[in-house]
């Protein structure tokens, strides 16, 4: 009797991929026709045709079917200060990193499109949510910067500078949201952001051009 072979470990992780890709389409068409708190978990497993513990294995909080970017969102700030080049400063990288994803227009930096934008500004789960993992990213950032000077996370210059640019982050991060919902396309909001991010990270220069370097 032939044996039944298991897939290769490439081919099992592809599947895994592919099954969470179409629960998160059908979760966002649902959120975004529907509204977010509307929408159940069984409506989402229905609509996918997996069963709904299938869902929840997948991602165990509703919010996750909604924000299931958020590993990335909340590691990008510390990923820039750690892949930062020779001699160059936190704020220097941070800056970098931001402007080259305004220039790529990435969900991760804001560019999410109006009726995605609208599901969260409509959702006050979803909104509480995204503070919370503003607040992460912040978090993560203390941890690099704790790295990156031989301090500890706990460190008052280490929160401080955290603090500062994550709130420039922060304020960029809602100033996209809000243009999208204003009904401005990526392109004239990209186009609005790259000055507008200059501004707000040349007010912190004099505090922390030189804080941080690789």
């Amino acid at each position: 009797m032939a044996h039944e072979t298991s897939p290769a470990p490439g081919l099992r992780e592809s599947k895994k991929q592919e099954t969470r890709q179409l629960i998160s389409d059908h979760a966002t068409r649902l959120f975004i026709a529907q509204g977010f708190e509307q929408t159940t978990i069984a409506e989402i497993a229905t609509a996918a045709r997996i069963a709904k513990k299938t869902v929840t294995n997948y991602f165990p909080r509703k919010e996750d079917l909604a924000f299931d970017h958020q590993e990335a969102f909340t590691s990008a700030l510390a990923d820039a200060v750690a892949a930062r080049g020779p001699g160059e400063s936190a704020l220097s990288a941070l800056r970098r990193a931001f402007l080259a994803s305004v220039a790529a227009q990435d969900p991760v930096a804001g560019f999410s499109g109006p009726e995605f934008a609208r599901m969260i500004a409509d959702s006050p789960t979803l909104t509480s949510c995204l503070r919370g993992l503003h607040d992460q990213r912040e978090q993560h950032l203390a941890r690099a910067l704790a790295d990156a000077t031989g301090t500890t996370a706990d460190d008052i210059t280490v929160q401080t500078a955290a603090g500062l640019l994550g709130t420039v982050h922060r304020v960029l991060f809602q100033r996209i949201h809000g243009l999208t919902l204003a009904g401005l396309p990526n392109d004239r909001i990209a186009d609005t952001i790259a000055p507008d991010a200059t501004r707000a990270f040349d007010l912190l220069e004099p505090a922390l051009s030189n804080y941080a370097p690789a």
